[in-house]
C-alpha cells in the first residue's frame, strides 16, 4: 500500500476501466472459441428459459428489440437457434435453442470460465474472499443508489 489517499471517484473509474478490460479479455477468448460473450448471453437465456418470444428475450437481456432481432437472425443462420411463428400471436416469433446451440453454449462458456479461472485464480484464497466481500459491499451500495 502506498498510503496515498484516493477518492471514491478515482477508485470508481479504475474499477470501471478494469471491468471493461476484463470483459474484453473474456469476450476475445470466447470469440476465438467461436461464440462472443453477447451471443453467449442470448443462448444462456434460451437455455434457462426454454422457448420464448423474441420480445421477452430482448427484455430479459435489457436490449432493444431490433438489436436482439439481429443477433437472433445471425444465430439462426448458424443453426444455433430456431425461430417459429407464435401460434397465439402471428406477429411474434418464438425462439428456441437447437442442439448445436447447446454445444456452442457449452464451448463458449468453457472458454470464458477458463479466462476467469486464470485471472481470479492468480489470487490467494484470502484475497479472493476479501474481493468477494468487497463486491457484496459494492452491490449493496449500488442497490442503495438506484
Amino acid at each position: 500500500m502506498s498510503g496515498r489517499k484516493v477518492t471514491p471517484v478515482e477508485v470508481g473509474l479504475r474499477y470501471l476501466s478494469l471491468g471493461y478490460d476484463l470483459r474484453r479479455v473474456v469476450d476475445d477468448s470466447m470469440t476465438t472459441g467461436g461464440l462472443s460473450l453477447a451471443r453467449t448471453k442470448v443462448l444462456q437465456v434460451l437455455d434457462r428459459r426454454g422457448t420464448v418470444r423474441q420480445s421477452v428475450l430482448a427484455q430479459e437481456l435489457g436490449q432493444a428489440p431490433r438489436s436482439v432481432t439481429q443477433s437472433v437472425e445471425a444465430l439462426e443462420r448458424e443453426g444455433l437457434v430456431e425461430r417459429t411463428a407464435d401460434p397465439h400471436d402471428g406477429r411474434s416469433k418464438l425462439v428456441r435453442l437447437t442442439p448445436e446451440g447447446t454445444k456452442a453454449l457449452i464451448a463458449g462458456s468453457a472458454a470464458g470460465e477458463q479466462v476467469l479461472r486464470e485471472v481470479f485464480g492468480a489470487m490467494g484464497a484470502e484475497q479472493l474472499g476479501n474481493l468477494d466481500q468487497l463486491l457484496d459491499a459494492l452491490r449493496a451500495a449500488l442497490s442503495g443508489a438506484a
